[in-house]
């Protein structure tokens, strides 16, 4: 056994000593480097660096301490090392509204964080997804109050320049913020875009808005439309019945489904006509109960002179881009 151990050990000696340059005594020098994460060295030695930077990093922060909010920041080093030819290493802001009909939902739930993940990293982007008050508990707009609550932060955050969060301070290029969310999210991003662009919620200075993205927005209507009236026989993820409880749930007391939040262009509903919206991409699932609404929203700010890019996605199902993440359709 003894033998058998002291010839392990001249075969390892070898080795060492061949990659080293035959047993000198040269200083051991990277042979191979795995994007600084793996280097293993002439003698055969390994050094390990941070994985991290592999991968988007993410950390909660609070913005509003008065409700206990938090914002979950995703940045990606390697994102924004590839970036620093054109921008410095700075990449531009979504923020990022999770969906759940305002009853349900949260930043730290799998499918929302898995797409957050993916989109600091892929896009790239610093990426913004905020928690927000959920209903009966806290009746809209409640959550609407929050989304501007943020706002004012990440204005207070673009205000400070190097004196931010380090994470922002070093890698968020503020002068290109875009707002987005995701069924209900994207509800709420409609409306904080629409304080800002209204002058009611003063914007991110000296950030600016670049544009918005609403996917399935969370939209609703006391008259029926086609979609809601013959829904597709194989919805699996919003009925109407379900959309009707989540808004009976989420509304002020005693309101209809032609309220202002859930109804951009009701009755009651100020216009849009002369508020200065930034450009806007719209996500249409077909299979969507909503996809008429989602359709008709785009329309109607195309006729008001907005600059609206609409994408449709046939055969897909409202909150396809969280939990499909390898299907095609996400990956356009």
């Amino acid at each position: 056994m003894d033998n058998e151990l002291l010839r392990g050990s001249e075969s390892t000696y070898s080795l060492m000593s061949t990659m080293s340059g035959s047993g000198d005594n040269a200083a051991p020098h990277v042979v191979e480097d795995f994007y600084g994460v793996v280097k293993l060295l002439s003698d055969g030695s390994v050094v390990r660096g941070d994985e991290s930077v592999l991968i988007p990093s993410w950390k909660d922060v609070v913005y509003d301490a008065t409700h206990g909010l938090r914002v979950r920041v995703y940045t990606s080093r390697t994102a924004a090392a590839a970036a620093a030819g054109d921008d410095g290493g700075k990449l531009p802001v979504l923020v990022y509204f999770h969906g759940g009909g305002y009853c349900i939902g949260a930043l730290d739930q799998s499918i929302c964080h898995g797409f957050c993940l993916r989109a600091a990293y892929e896009l790239p982007a610093v990426v913004l997804s905020v928690q927000y008050r959920l209903a009966p508990e806290h009746r809209l707009p409640a959550a609407i109050d929050d989304g501007a609550a943020f706002i004012s932060w990440l204005r207070g955050q673009a205000a400070l320049g190097a004196g931010a969060d380090p994470w922002l301070a070093e890698s968020a290029d503020f002068a290109r913020t875009f707002i987005s969310g995701l069924s209900a999210g994207a509800n709420l991003a409609h409306h904080v875009t629409a304080r800002v662009a209204s002058g009611q919620l003063a914007a991110v200075d000296p950030a600016r808005f670049a544009g918005y993205v609403l996917v399935d927005p969370f939209l609703a209507g006391v008259e029926r439309t086609a979609a809601e009236a013959n829904p597709p026989a194989d919805v699996s993820t919003l009925t109407v019945e379900m959309a009707d409880q989540m808004w009976r749930m989420s509304l002020p007391v005693g309101a209809t489904r032609d309220h202002p939040v859930a109804n951009p262009f009701g009755p009651e509903s100020p216009s849009l006509e002369a508020v200065a919206l930034p450009a806007a991409l719209v996500v249409a699932s077909g299979g969507d109960v909503l996809y008429d609404r989602v359709v008709d929203y785009a329309a109607r700010l195309k006729e008001m002179g907005k600059a609206v890019e609409l994408a449709e996605f046939e055969g897909e199902q409202l909150g396809f881009s969280a939990a499909k993440p390898s299907s095609p359709a996400i990956k356009e």
